[in-house]
Parts: C-alpha cells; structure tokens; sequence
C-alpha cells in the first residue's frame, strides 16, 4: 500500500497495483534522462504540462523504480494503460507534486 507521507502515490495499470515515488535516485535519473542541470531546470521541464509519450515512459519508470519495482524503460512501454491516459498522469502529477511540493499563491 502506498504511503502518501513518504510520497508514495498509487496507480492500477492492468490488473496490477503499482507504487510510484520519486526518490532522490528517480529524480537524478530525470536529470540525466531530459538533460536538466539541476532540480529547478527540471521541475521547469514539467511545469509546462507537454509531454510526449517518451517524456511519460521515462518519467514513469523512474517513479516506478523508485517505489520499489524493477522495470527498465522496455517494460514500463509495455504495461497496459488501465484507466487510460487520464489515471496515468494524474497519478505521476501526484508524485511530481509530492517531490517538489504544491506550488500556491502564497508560495510562488
């Protein structure tokens, strides 16, 4: 089961109950994946909200590797989208929200 404290965020894909979090080690692996310089230059990357179904299936992994599963990059292409694509980014909004935390009025 998931746990929100720790960021944890759960996602069903096909039959199966998935945790994704992005530790420190995912984010690094982000990083490196969409060539960011730093944490800033990557919540930049995301905070336009476009992304490509490559960007998903990197940013995906890394989640899933990070909550604990061992999928390569191949793998994670392969699962099924139960839920669709709605299910899928909300739950990865969900852990990008979780690592970088909500951004609000009063904390731009």
């Amino acid at each position: 089961m998931a746990n929100r404290r720790r960021g944890e965020v759960p996602l069903i894909l096909g039959a199966e109950r998935y945790t994704l979090c992005l530790t420190l080690g995912a984010l690094a692996e982000l990083e490196d994946a969409f060539a960011a310089g730093d944490l800033a230059g990557l919540a930049e990357r995301f905070e336009g909200g476009r992304l490509s179904a490559r960007d998903l299936i990197v940013l995906l992994g890394a989640a899933l590797r990070g909550g604990g599963h061992a999928f390569d990059d191949a793998a994670v292409a392969a699962l099924p989208l139960a839920g669709g694509l709605p299910a899928v980014t909300a739950a990865l909004g969900e852990a990008l929200a979780a690592a970088f935390g909500e951004v609000t009025s009063a904390n731009p």
